[in-house]
């Protein structure tokens, strides 16, 4: 085993909807800019790079979250599912040695530690090769969160940062109380 460590981004949510259509949000479309060449500067770094994907049905509006929040959006194939644009093109000419796409039914993946793992086992790592985690994306006060506590949860002794200036809540008010609930929680919040 090699004895550099590894960085791991968890880039959460940046689609098409959470920026400029369903739920259209000011915030992320004045960082989606920022966040896209962050993502870009870690993945030329070496950081092995996991982007979740929120992801719906046609019959979203039927389904416990659809009823609390009867809005439409990221369904499965249709333009606001997709990555944004710039996060694309940001991507386009890295090579990580790690880059995947999880698609998720709901705020936070049950699946990403399993993905994490699968992909540490296919290249000879263990969780203690891990040096950190770094999230960020949208919205903070929902999926980033959601995101971050499962990983705390199935990596408990691993640092886990917020990259707070590249992720955006649904009002910055809801933004800020999650950055304090995961600083609450132990995360380390950067900017």
């Amino acid at each position: 085993m090699s004895d550099s460590k590894i960085i791991i981004d968890i880039v959460v949510d940046v689609q098409k909807d959470f920026i400029t259509g369903a739920l259209a949000n000011e915030q992320a479309q004045a960082n989606v800019s920022h966040l896209a060449q962050t993502a870009q500067d870690h993945a030329r770094e070496g950081h092995w790079m996991f982007f979740t994907r929120d992801t719906h049905h046609d019959n979203y509006l039927t389904t416990r979250e659809g009823r609390h929040l009867p809005v439409a959006h990221c369904i499965e194939g249709e333009d606001g599912w997709n990555l944004a644009a710039e996060l694309e093109s940001a991507m386009a000419d890295t090579e990580p040695v790690v880059c995947r796409i999880i698609d998720k039914p709901t705020f936070g993946s049950y699946m990403l530690p399993g993905d994490i793992l699968d992909e540490l086992m296919a290249h000879n790592k263990s969780v203690e090769d891990i040096e950190k985690f770094v999230v960020y994306g949208y919205c903070t006060d929902i999926c980033v969160i959601s995101n971050a506590m499962v990983l705390r949860a199935a990596f408990p002794e691993t640092e886990i940062e917020i990259q707070a200036d590249c992720c955006a809540g649904v009002t910055p008010q809801t933004h800020q109380t999650a950055l304090d609930a995961m600083q609450a929680c132990q995360f380390t919040i950067v900017s």
